[in-house]
């Protein structure tokens, strides 16, 4: 069993995970900050960029990932609809996917993880009618064959990874690097394929951005795509 955070516009290596089957999605862990929990990344014209959603209390520990409400005090619903616009309207299949994302930036949730799932089960369905994973209430205790992806140690290895790779000019995780789980994990080793960026012509491939830099590059092909993405 691969166990997953709730994530918001999960990365490309979280739903290649989920479209390799076997996967739980906890609501029962505590909410770790500047994770794929609330924070998604985007590849703008300027390079990569975090897009955070706001929540009340983020800063008290120990609170279930499923308690955790969403903060509408700042308006970061418009500034990520507005940050995707500017970054991807003129990416192959944005016109194509834009009308069943927005309402996700108008429509108002109180908790991160029932705004993370609803998101989640649309992508999957734009990625083929992937079904969800399984979901569990309670925190979900690792035994020793299964894959857990939640710990904050493994995301802080990505993090660095693309802080690296920006650091050499390379702008982010190059091909061939691992996401938010290490390779000496079980299963199979996640690669950040390239494909067509819209940047391209100005900046080398970043792997493992939000899904849907690859979904509006690839549209049709994101899904048969991930599925080549473990190793």
């Amino acid at each position: 069993m691969t166990i997953l955070p709730v994530a918001y516009l999960g990365s490309v290596e979280y739903f290649a995970r989920i479209l390799a089957g076997g996967c739980t999605i906890d609501l029962g862990e505590h909410y770790v900050k500047r994770s794929q929990r609330n924070r998604a990344r985007i590849l703008t014209a300027n390079g990569p960029m975090d897009l955070s959603v706001q929540l009340c209390r983020a800063n008290h520990p120990g609170t279930p990932v499923r308690d955790m409400r969403i903060d509408y005090s700042k308006r970061w619903q418009h500034r990520h609809w507005v940050a995707l616009v500017s970054a991807y309207r003129s990416s192959p299949f944005f016109d194509h996917y834009a009308g069943e994302l927005e309402p996700f930036y108008r429509r108002r949730y109180e908790f991160l993880a029932d705004y993370d799932l609803e998101l989640t089960a649309l992508l999957l369905r734009l990625l083929g009618d992937v079904p969800m994973p399984a979901l569990a209430q309670r925190y979900v205790e690792a035994g020793p064959d299964d894959l857990d992806l939640r710990s904050r140690e493994r995301e802080r290895k990505a993090a660095g990874c693309a802080r690296m790779g920006a650091a050499n000019g390379e702008g982010g995780v190059p091909p061939g690097a691992t996401g938010f789980a290490g390779a000496d994990e079980k299963g199979p080793a996640f690669v950040a394929e390239p494909y067509f960026q819209l940047f391209s012509d100005r900046m080398p491939f970043v792997g493992n951005l939000s899904v849907i830099d690859l979904l509006f590059a690839e549209g049709p092909s994101a899904g048969p795509f991930l599925r080549g993405c473990l190793r």
